[in-house]
C-alpha cells in the first residue's frame, strides 16, 4: 500500500483523493478508476472551481499523444460513472458547454487541508495571512508563481477590488520555501510622502537604518540571499518607486519583485500580468444551479455567503439572480464579496435590487482588510483622489454613458469646459492605463466603465452639479448620430447594425433623462424620431411603440410640429402593426399619417403610410381593399427616383394576388421583383424587412402551390440560411413562419416542421416578437397532432388559437384553423370540426381570402365522410375544391383534392374513374417525387393498376 503520510487528501462527498499516491477512496475503501480518468480527476481537483479548457486537459493528460476530444469525453463519462455523478443529488465534475470541465465538489464539501510548512522553514516575514480559498484564481496564481522563475520583476495590474493583493499574497506563501522564508510584503497604501519609500521598505525587511539614504543598506541586505519583495498598492508612488525598483533588481541578482498596481511601472525589465475579472455566468434563460456554479464569480459569491451566514445551498430560483448580480458587478472580487455580505440582511433578491444605489458603495467588508479595501467607495476614492484634474473631470463626464461607447462619442460629450477633444482622449488613455476605464469590443475600439465605477463617478458628477449639463450633451450627441444614421440607410444591414446597433443602451439612457423630471422633452422628441430606424432594424417594435407614444404625448399641438408628428405617428403605426398585430389601433394612426403626408406633400411618408395601410388590410383579410391600396402605392411609386419603390409596388401586388388566389399572376409579379434584385443597393426606407429575403419566401410559397415542390424546397433552404446570416429578427420570423414551417408541414416532413417550429418559437422568445410567438405555439401543436399525439396536441392547438384572440384572423393563422377542423374529425369530434370549417369558410368568402379555399373545402369533404348525415355530399366538395384549385393555378391543392376524391371513389367501387382523376392530377407534376402527397397519389395509382 502506498505511503500516504505526506500525501494531503482532498475530501469531497464520500470520497478522499490522494494525488501523490494516485489513490481514490470511497468511505475508506479503495475505488478502482481507470488511469486516464484518475489523471483527469487529480488535475481538475487541483484547480477547484476553475473551468479548464478541453484542449488544455487533452494536452496535459495525453502529453505527446495526438487524440481528439472524443477520448476526453469517454474518460470523463467513466469518471462520472465511478463517482456516481448523476447531475442530480451528486455533482462533482461539470461540463461547461463550449469551454471545458470544472471540479465543483469542493464548494459543497470540505476543502482539503493546507499542507503544513516543513519545520525548518520560517514563516514568511511581514506577509499577511493567506486566504483559506482563492476562488477561480488557481491558474493565475500558478502562472505568476512560475513566472517568477523566469522574470525578476513582475507587476500584477488591474482595477481596484479585482483581487491583486490576494493573488500576490497567495503567490508569496506558495513560493516562500523557494526563498528560504525571505518573502517580504510592503504595503505602500498608507504612504503619503514618496520620500519615505526606501525607509518603508527597510521597515518591512526588519532593518533599522539611520543613514540619510537607506538605499545602500537595503541593497547590501538584499544581495546576500534569494528574496521575494511584494510591493502592494504602488499606483500613487510610481514616479519615485520605479527608478528604485530598477536599481535594486539590477544590483541584487538573487532578488525577485512582485508588485501590484492599478497601472504598470513602465520600467526596464518589468513583466506585466493583467488581472481580469472573474468569469461570470452568461445572460441566458434557464441557467441551472450547476451551470451557475461552474463560474468563479458565482462560486465566490456563494462561498462568501456561507462564510458570513453559515451553511448555504443555492436554489434553482436564486441561481439566475446570483448570475445577474455577478454580471452587474463585472466579476470584481471585492464587489462580489461585499454584496455577499449583505445577503444575510436583505436576501439575494433584496441585495440585487440595491445594486443600482450608491448605498451599495458603502457596504463594508472584512474588518481586517486595509482601509481602501473595506468598501467599494473607499477603493474608488483611493483611485479618484490620485487623478489629475483633467482625468477626474473626464471620468465624471463619461459616467453619463450607459454601456460601451466610442472614442468619438467620448470626445464629443466629455470635452469642453477647459478640455479640448485631444486632451479628453489623452485623459481616457491614461484612465485605461490606470484600470478605471476598460477597452471594450474586438472589431472596433470602444470603452466602458465598470458599473461600480460608473455609479461612483456619476455620484461625483451630481455632487458638483454637472449631471444635467453632460446628460444634455450625451442626448444631443446621440440625436445627431441617429439623424446621420437615418440618412445612412443605404449601408447594408449587418454593417449598419455594427455601426449603430451597439448604441441602443445609450439611446435608452438619453431618452430616460430627456423625459425625466430634470430633462428636456423637446430634445427627447427629436431623439425618438431619429432612433426609429434603430428600433425597426433591431425588431424592437414594442419599445418603438412605447417610446413613440411618450414623445407624442409630449409634443405640442401647433402646425409647426406636424412633420415630426407625422414621423412619430408612422413609427407608432408600424410598431403596432408589425410588433403586436393590433390592427384596430394601427389603422387610424396610419390614416392620420397619410393625411399629414398629403398636406406636407411628403412623398416618402406617403408611401410609408400607404404601405402600412395595405399591410393592415392584409392582416384583416380584406384582400380586395389591400389590392386597391397596392394599386395606389404603385401609382405613387411610379414617379419615385428610387427604383426600389417600384419593386415594392410589385411585391405588394404579388402578395395581394397570392392571397386572392391568383397564383399565376402573383408569380409574374414576384418574379419581376426577383429579376430586379440585382439593382437593389440599399434597404428600402419604407420596408422593415429585408427585401431580398422576403421576396424569396413568398416566391417559395407560390412555387409550392404551383406544384414546383423541388424548387420551392431548395429556395426555402437557401432562404433559411440567408435569414440567419442577415441578423434581422423580424425577417427571420417571416422566413420560418411564411415558408419553412408551412412547406415542411405540407410536404409531410414533420421532423423538419417540428425543427423549424421550435426554432421559430425560441427566436420569438429571444426577441420578444409576440405575434409570431403565438403562431409558433399553435403550429407546434398542429405538428404534434400530425405526428400521432392527438390526445395532447389537439387540446393544445385549440387552446393556443383561443389564446391568440383576434390575431387568429391574420392570414398566417388560416391553415392552422383548417388543421383544427381536420384534427377534430380525426378525434371523432366531427360536428365540432364542421362548425370550425363553416366559420372559416364564411370568413374567407366575406373577405376574399381565397388562396386556402380549396384546402378548406377538401377538409370539409373529409369531415362529411365521417358523418353519416353528410357523407353523400363529400364527393361534391372534393370536386368543388379541385375546380377552384384549377382556376387558381394551385396544382398542389388540386392534387390533394384529387387524392381525397379518388379514395372516396375507390370506396364507392368506381376505381377506373379514380385512376383517371389521379393520372390527370399527377400529369402536370415534373418534380416533388419525395413529398407525401405525390407518394400517396402514386401509391394509389399503382394499387388501382394492380
Amino acid at each position: 500500500m502506498p505511503d500516504r503520510s505526506e500525501d494531503s487528501a482532498i475530501s469531497f462527498g464520500p470520497f478522499r483523493l490522494f494525488p501523490k499516491s494516485r489513490l481514490l477512496e470511497k468511505e475508506g475503501s479503495p475505488l478502482h478508476v481507470g488511469g486516464r480518468a484518475l489523471d483527469i480527476l487529480i488535475f481538475l481537483a487541483g484547480r477547484p472551481g476553475e473551468v479548464v479548457d478541453k484542449r488544455e486537459l487533452v494536452k496535459r493528460i495525453w502529453a505527446g499523444v495526438n487524440v481528439d476530444e472524443g477520448s476526453l469525453r469517454f474518460h470523463v463519462a467513466a469518471l462520472r460513472k465511478a463517482l456516481g455523478d448523476t447531475g442530480k443529488s451528486a455533482r462533482y465534475v461539470v461540463n461547461v458547454p463550449g469551454r471545458g470541465y470544472c471540479f465543483v465538489a469542493s464548494f459543497a464539501q470540505a476543502a482539503p487541508p493546507a499542507a503544513p510548512l516543513p519545520a525548518e522553514s520560517a514563516p514568511p516575514r511581514s506577509l499577511p495571512a493567506q486566504l483559506t480559498t482563492m476562488v477561480g484564481r488557481e491558474g493565475v496564481i500558478e502562472k505568476i508563481s512560475n513566472g517568477l522563475s523566469l522574470y525578476r520583476f513582475m507587476t500584477v495590474v488591474g482595477p481596484g477590488g479585482i483581487g491583486k493583493t490576494s493573488v500576490a499574497v497567495t503567490v508569496g506563501h506558495r513560493r516562500s520555501q523557494d526563498f528560504g522564508g525571505r518573502v517580504f510584503f510592503v504595503d505602500f497604501g498608507p504612504l503619503r510622502d514618496a520620500s519615505h519609500i526606501a525607509t518603508t521598505i527597510a521597515s518591512a525587511l526588519g532593518l533599522t537604518i539611520s543613514a540619510e539614504d537607506p538605499t545602500p543598506a537595503l541593497l547590501t541586505f538584499l544581495k546576500t540571499d534569494p528574496a521575494l519583495l511584494i510591493f502592494d498598492g504602488c499606483e500613487h508612488v510610481l514616479d519615485h518607486l520605479a527608478p528604485l525598483v530598477e536599481r535594486i533588481v539590477r544590483e541584487a541578482p538573487q532578488l525577485r519583485v512582485l508588485a501590484t498596481s492599478r497601472e504598470s511601472f513602465r520600467s526596464e525589465g518589468e513583466r506585466i500580468f493583467r488581472l481580469f475579472p472573474l468569469d461570470c455566468p452568461p445572460e441566458r434563460e434557464g441557467l441551472a444551479v450547476d451551470e451557475v456554479l461552474a463560474y468563479p464569480a458565482a462560486q465566490l459569491f456563494v462561498e462568501r455567503i456561507a462564510q458570513s451566514s453559515g451553511p448555504f445551498q443555492l436554489s434553482a430560483e436564486e441561481a439566475p439572480l446570483v448570475a445577474s448580480i455577478c454580471r452587474r458587478l463585472d466579476g470584481i472580487a471585492l464587489a462580489i464579496e461585499l454584496a455577499a455580505g449583505r445577503v444575510n440582511a436583505y436576501g439575494i433578491a433584496g441585495t440585487a435590487s440595491l445594486l443600482d444605489s450608491r448605498f451599495s458603495l458603502q457596504w463594508r467588508g472584512r474588518r481586517t482588510a486595509v482601509p481602501r479595501h473595506q468598501t467599494l467607495a473607499a477603493a474608488l476614492d483611493w483611485s479618484y483622489d490620485l487623478l489629475p484634474a483633467a482625468e477626474s473631470a473626464t471620468l465624471r463626464r463619461l459616467s453619463v454613458f450607459a454601456g460601451p461607447f466610442a472614442p468619438e462619442a467620448a470626445a464629443a460629450v466629455a470635452s469642453g469646459d477647459g478640455l479640448n477633444a485631444s486632451e479628453t482622449l489623452e485623459a481616457i488613455d491614461s484612465l485605461v492605463t490606470k484600470s478605471l476605464i476598460s477597452p471594450s469590443g474586438s472589431r472596433t475600439l470602444r470603452y466602458r466603465l465598470l458599473d461600480t465605477t460608473r455609479t461612483y463617478a456619476y455620484g461625483k458628477l451630481n455632487e458638483l452639479g454637472e449631471a444635467g449639463q453632460f446628460a444634455r450633451r450625451h442626448a444631443e450627441h446621440f440625436r445627431d448620430l441617429f439623424q446621420r444614421a437615418e440618412a445612412d440607410i443605404s449601408t447594408p444591414l449587418p454593417e449598419w447594425l455594427s455601426m449603430y446597433g451597439a448604441e441602443l443602451d445609450n439611446v435608452r439612457a438619453a431618452l430616460d433623462w430627456a423625459f425625466g423630471p430634470d430633462g428636456e422633452p423637446k430634445l427627447g422628441i427629436a431623439l425618438t424620431s431619429a432612433a426609429v430606424t434603430l428600433w425597426v432594424r433591431l425588431s424592437l417594435f414594442a419599445e418603438c411603440r412605447e417610446r413613440s407614444r411618450t414623445a407624442l404625448a409630449a409634443l405640442g399641438d401647433t402646425a409647426d410640429d406636424d412633420r415630426i408628428r407625422m414621423q412619430l405617428l408612422s413609427a407608432l403605426g408600424w410598431s403596432l402593426m408589425y410588433g403586436e398585430g393590433r390592427a384596430r389601433e394601427a389603422r387610424p394612426i396610419l390614416e392620420t399619417t397619410l393625411e399629414l403626408a398629403d398636406r406636407l406633400d411628403d412623398k416618402d411618408f406617403r408611401l410609408r403610410a400607404l404601405w402600412g395601410l395595405c399591410i393592415d388590410q392584409f392582416n384583416n383579410g380584406q384582400f380586395g381593399k389591400a389590392r386597391a391600396l397596392a394599386d395606389r402605392f404603385a401609382n405613387a411609386a411610379a414617379n419615385s427616383p428610387d427604383r426600389t419603390d417600384v419593386m415594392l409596388g410589385d411585391r405588394l401586388m404579388a402578395v395581394a394576388l397570392h392571397y386572392l388566389g391568383d397564383q399565376n399572376e402573383a408569380r409574374l409579379r414576384i418574379d419581376r421583383v426577383n429579376a430586379s434584385l440585382h439593382v437593389l443597393a440599399e434597404k428600402p426606407k419604407i420596408f422593415p424587412l429585408d427585401l431580398r429575403i422576403s421576396t424569396q419566401y413568398f416566391r417559395a410559397r407560390i412555387l409550392w402551390l404551383q406544384g414546383l415542390a423541388d424548387q420551392a424546397q431548395a429556395l426555402t433552404a437557401r432562404n433559411i440560411e440567408e435569414g440567419r446570416a442577415n441578423g434581422h429578427a423580424l425577417t427571420f420570423c417571416s422566413v420560418l413562419g411564411q415558408a419553412a414551417c408551412p412547406i415542411a408541414f405540407w410536404s409531410g416532413d414533420f421532423d423538419a416542421a417540428e425543427r423549424h417550429g421550435i426554432e421559430l418559437l425560441e427566436h420569438t422568445e429571444r426577441h420578444a416578437i409576440r405575434l409570431w410567438g403565438l403562431w409558433a405555439r399553435a403550429f407546434n401543436a398542429a405538428v404534434m397532432v400530425r405526428r400521432g399525439d392527438v390526445t395532447t396536441g389537439l387540446p393544445l392547438l385549440r387552446e393556443e388559437l383561443n389564446r391568440a384572440g383576434d390575431a387568429r384572423f391574420l392570414p398566417r393563422f388560416l391553415p392552422l384553423l383548417g388543421e383544427l377542423a381536420a384534427c377534430s374529425g380525426e378525434a371523432d369530434q366531427v360536428d365540432r370540426g364542421l362548425d370550425v370549417i363553416e366559420d372559416v369558410l364564411t370568413r374567407c368568402n366575406d373577405r376574399q381570402e381565397l388562396w386556402y379555399l380549396p384546402e378548406l373545402i377538401r377538409i370539409k369533404g373529409e369531415l362529411m365522410l365521417r358523418n353519416a348525415r353528410h357523407s353523400e355530399d363529400a364527393e361534391a366538395r372534393f370536386r368543388e375544391a379541385m375546380d377552384i384549385a384549377v382556376q387558381q393555378g394551385a396544382l398542389f391543392w388540386e392534387l390533394r383534392s384529387a387524392v381525397s376524391l379518388a379514395r372516396y371513389m375507390i370506396g364507392a367501387g368506381q376505381s377506373a374513374e379514380a385512376l383517371a382523376i389521379l393520372q390527370r392530377a399527377c400529369g402536370p407534376f415534373t418534380e416533388g417525387a419525395g413529398i407525401a402527397e405525390i407518394r400517396s397519389a402514386h401509391d394509389l395509382i399503382e394499387q388501382l393498376r394492380a
